[in-house]
């Protein structure tokens, strides 16, 4: 298995710290609001990197964060006269229902920041001591950027170029700062704002304190993986890399993995360019497992465009997946005991090595667009051969073959039953009955009405079936 490391820019073999074992950490949203879209590319991105790791038998221990002490909380908690703390809290379990719909798994662990100072100000104090950090007069810490003589190997940015950059960015506030590229561990309270105490000032923590903690609090002082957007590979990621690795005297992570921007009509998502899209807007629209198998059908290191075409494209993919499987479960329930035929044989040869076809993709840097495409061969192989007259342990071996493959991707194969209205209902039962008294005209024109208001009807062997248009 190969993956692509930001850190050496290459894909590299994976090798993991610990036989059988996986450490990994991805940084997880701010809760002061909705998740968007962007925020659910990496959810789908690395939960489907986690299940991978599981089918090729490994155990993963995955910590996924939710930060729940930032400015855009407090500015929220203002806006509506209620604490910080009922802000992140809504938003967490409004978080949680949408990455239910999208098929993410919990993560072993999710810890908060706001549960995790104690261990902060440790850090903090331990990177004081080392001469890594330093209080300023107003009580703030900084790290001293300088004292960490490999700061940018992650960015690959030049430390000269970066302290020139952060003179001309200077802002009000920071005139305690020893060099204008050195950042915040701690910082003072300000009027209204939640606060904790410590040796230097009553207040919180700054934003990339909090990975550095968490991550080593349930995953060791050297993880395998660390994961996130390309967005915070600067300055977050390369913070924390400074933070972890002075602190521990230890590489901090082996494998740094980065998923590109989602753009909306071939635009940068923003609010002020009315193309801001959030998770739950989508799922008016549509069924979340179509945007989860949308989000997979490009590489996770390629721009992804999101729009109406594309989703539409990718609800007709997964309604393929899910048809053939549906067509696979009803052979089943006729399907003669025994062993396959020669013919079945054969073909089980051709299923197996999609399967490896599958797998190759994966292993080259989790490659989804071409696993979704052994899928896609894989239903039309079944699609041609699966039949009325098919063995069941033929049937079988197929249709457990396309589930294994779709649930690493975390799509759901089996169909959600959907309620129809009673009207509907009533003229789907009145065309059975016209077919039944041999009156096809009248059964046409039922037909005809139904497709009006969206329903397709399907005449089957086990009866008859409908689908939303």
């Amino acid at each position: 298995m190969k993956i692509y490391n930001t850190l050496t820019k290459r894909k590299d073999e994976f090798v993991p710290l610990e036989p059988g074992k996986v450490k990994m950490y991805v940084c997880g949203p701010t809760v002061y609001n909705f998740i968007h879209i962007g925020n659910a590319r990496p959810m789908i991105v690395f939960d489907t990197v986690r299940r991978y790791f599981e089918y090729k038998g490994y155990d993963v221990n995955y910590v996924s964060n939710f930060t729940d002490v930032d400015d855009k909380i407090i500015k929220k908690a203002i806006e509506e006269g209620v604490d910080a703390d009922t802000i992140s809290k809504r938003y967490i379990e409004e978080c949680k229902k949408d990455m239910a719909g999208m098929n993410v798994k919990p993560a072993t662990t999710h810890p908060l920041a706001t549960e995790e100072i104690c261990g902060m100000l440790e850090m903090i104090q331990t990177l004081i001591d080392k001469g890594f950090a330093y209080k300023a007069p107003d009580g703030t810490v900084y790290f001293r950027v300088k004292a960490f003589k490999e700061y940018g190997k992650l960015s690959h940015k030049n430390l000269d170029d970066l302290q020139s950059g952060f003179r001309e960015i200077k802002v009000t506030g920071e005139e305690g700062k020893e060099d204008p590229a050195d950042f915040v561990l701690w910082k003072p309270k300000k009027e209204g704002e939640p606060y904790w105490e410590s040796d230097w000032c009553q207040g919180r923590p700054g934003w990339h304190i909090e990975c550095s903690v968490m991550s080593r609090k349930y995953l060791g002082e050297q993880i395998d993986i660390h994961a996130g957007g390309e967005d915070l590979i600067f300055p977050h990621h390369e913070n924390e890399i400074a933070q972890s690795e002075a602190a521990n005297g230890k590489t901090f992570a082996n494998y740094w993995m980065h998923n590109a921007f989602l753009n909306i009509d071939n635009r940068k998502m923003s609010k002020s360019l009315g193309n801001f899209f959030t998770v739950r807007e989508i799922s008016e629209k549509y069924d979340l497992q179509v945007l989860r198998f949308f989000m997979l059908s490009a590489h996770y290191r390629s721009p992804l465009n999101f729009s109406a075409e594309l989703m539409e494209a990718s609800k007709n993919g997964l309604e393929r997946i899910l048809n053939c499987v549906d067509r696979l479960q009803d052979f089943l329930k006729s399907a003669a005991e025994g062993d396959m035929t020669g013919q079945e044989a054969e073909n089980a040869k051709e299923v197996q090595a999609l399967v490896e076809k599958y797998e190759a993709a994966m292993d080259d840097d989790f490659n989804t667009a071409d696993a979704i495409s052994a899928v896609f061969e894989l239903v039309k192989l079944a699609n041609s051969t699966a039949n009325e007259s098919s063995t069941k342990a033929y049937l079988s071996m197929v249709k457990d073959t396309i589930e294994k493959l779709c649930d690493v991707l975390g799509i759901i194969t089996e169909k959600k039953e959907e309620i129809l209205d009673s009207e509907i209902e009533e003229m789907i039962a009145a065309r059975q009955q016209a077919r039944k008294d041999k009156n096809f005209a009248l059964a046409d024109e039922i037909r005809g009405k139904l497709l009006e208001k969206g329903i397709i009807l399907e005449d089957t062997r086990e009866g008859v079936k409908w689908k939303r248009a």
